[in-house]
């Protein structure tokens, strides 16, 4: 019999949606020791981008502020600003499991705090779950207030950019034992709160492997070494989007460099500018809609008899061009 339905028999329709990553996801692939793969985005492009590409963890990260924003830190984003990022990239990503900064100053004062910024980061923003920074006590209580609320919460310790005022500056960690030490134990204590995964930010390959074979659930690193359970990068470094001095300064040395956008846009750009100002664009190519001869000729008796004999003039000769335009490409 015909099927009811004749197209299915040509083409396979609409693919099925690939299935959404979730914690039970992440879990699995970290008991079968499968690297887990985690990128920034900050808005709509970027996310369908980095959820096609099949990357299991989307950050929207409050280093937004830097890379998109143009600060030097990213201490001035607030939470309506990552909110507001965070909706974007929301309805960008279908697949990944969506994880939302607590930017700085949303979560310090109060555990009360900290859970009422968490809640909107899930019912605001479309997050899954939100990463703060930090192994201090008062960090680990806030991660466990936020996980008792119904929160998953990712960690993150060795160097933490919103404590740049401390650190005194975008510098390595955990160099000295005691300061390895210290790590373990924050980590320790931030799966002991409930967190899902620690991210470890700029601290030496072996220390990395030290909390990695301390914890019972994944390490992300980012500049740590390659024994962590997953890696992350920002999505503007990786790709080379950004070739501006101010960004240079800013981005890290442990990035690899996966493309060269930003030379390729800026290239684009400038040919851009050139063919506005030679004249080359748009070009009859590029300025597909027309108007039948009749009626350009009604339209110029109509302006003539306005007084408009400048406009009328205008009217037929760009007519004429794009005729002649026409004429030339048969």
């Amino acid at each position: 019999m015909a099927s009811a339905h004749p197209e299915i028999q040509v083409y396979a329709g609409p693919q099925a949606p690939k299935k959404a990553v979730t914690l039970r996801t992440l879990r699995a692939k970290y008991e079968k020791q499968q690297p887990i793969c985690m990128a920034t985005a900050y808005d709509y492009p970027s996310a369908v981008h980095v959820d096609q590409a099949d990357i299991d963890i989307i950050l929207v990260g409050d280093s937004v502020s830097m890379v998109v924003h143009g600060h030097d830190t990213t201490l001035p984003i607030t939470l309506d600003d990552m909110l507001m990022h965070c909706k974007a990239v929301a309805r960008g990503a279908a697949r990944a499991f969506l994880v939302g900064d607590l930017p700085f100053g949303s979560y310090e004062l109060s555990t009360t705090e900290a859970v009422r910024s968490a809640i909107r980061m899930l019912k605001e923003g479309g997050m899954d779950a939100v990463k703060l920074e930090g192994g201090s006590p008062a960090r680990v209580e806030a991660a466990r207030a936020i996980v008792e609320a119904g929160v998953a919460v990712m960690g993150h310790v060795g160097l933490t950019p919103q404590s740049v005022s401390v650190l005194g500056g975008f510098r390595p960690q955990a160099q000295v034992a005691s300061e390895a030490v210290r790590v373990i134990n924050q980590a320790k204590a931030l799966q002991a709160s409930g967190c899902f995964a620690i991210v470890l930010e700029c601290i030496p390959a072996p220390i990395a492997a030290a909390v990695t074979k301390a914890l019972r659930i994944p390490t992300i690193g980012i500049g740590a070494g390659p024994q962590c359970s997953g890696q992350v990068l920002v999505y503007h470094d990786l790709l080379g989007m950004m070739s501006h001095p101010h960004h240079a300064k800013v981005t890290p040395k442990f990035c690899k460099r996966y493309a060269e956008v930003g030379t390729i846009i800026q290239q684009a750009l400038v040919q851009y500018r050139q063919e506005v100002a030679d004249g080359l664009f748009p070009g009859q190519q590029y300025s597909p809609y027309s108007i039948q001869q009749q009626e350009v000729d009604l339209l110029v008796k109509e302006l003539e008899s306005s007084g408009m004999r400048d406009c009328a003039a205008a009217v037929s000769e760009a007519a004429e061009a794009a005729n002649a335009a026409k004429q030339q490409q048969r």
